[in-house]
């Protein structure tokens, strides 16, 4: 679509090519942002309903592959399922900086993480979980 051609002045610039058409593609769809805020959260719903990630199965794969002690998820999202907020405590975190943790924790979930909006992990060691819920109470 675009040549490069050399200016008389030695500066390079972009013009267009008169051996191809400008291609101006037709919009078949409305985009979201022209749909009015109703039909605009209908079609998020649609499209949460579809991703198939609920707490319940975050929670058994966490459990189930991190050898975690304690699992709680809760959806932030309202319900439509996308957006997770989780507490992990498990024993494989130790000597583990918080990085390290998250990237554990994301390459366990990493299909579920795709198809979801927003994910916050904390992740604990048991002792400090233990100390955590020693200075709560």
């Amino acid at each position: 679509m675009f040549v490069r051609t050399t200016v008389s002045r030695g500066y390079r610039s972009l013009t267009r090519s008169t051996s191809r058409p400008f291609f101006n593609p037709v919009q078949t769809t409305t985009p979201f942002s022209r749909l009015p805020s109703r039909s605009f959260a209908v079609a998020m719903a649609d499209s949460a309903s579809t991703s198939g990630v609920t707490a319940d199965g975050l929670k058994e794969k966490l459990s189930a592959q991190l050898g975690a002690q304690f699992v709680e998820i809760e959806d932030m999202s309202g319900g439509c399922g996308q957006a997770f907020q989780a507490i992990i405590v498990s024993p494989q975190f130790d000597k583990k900086n918080m990085l390290a943790r998250h990237r554990l924790v994301n390459s366990v979930l990493k299909d579920e993480i795709a198809a979801i909006h927003a994910w916050t992990p904390k992740c604990y060691t048991p002792e400090q979980w233990q100390k955590l819920q020693e200075e709560r109470s």
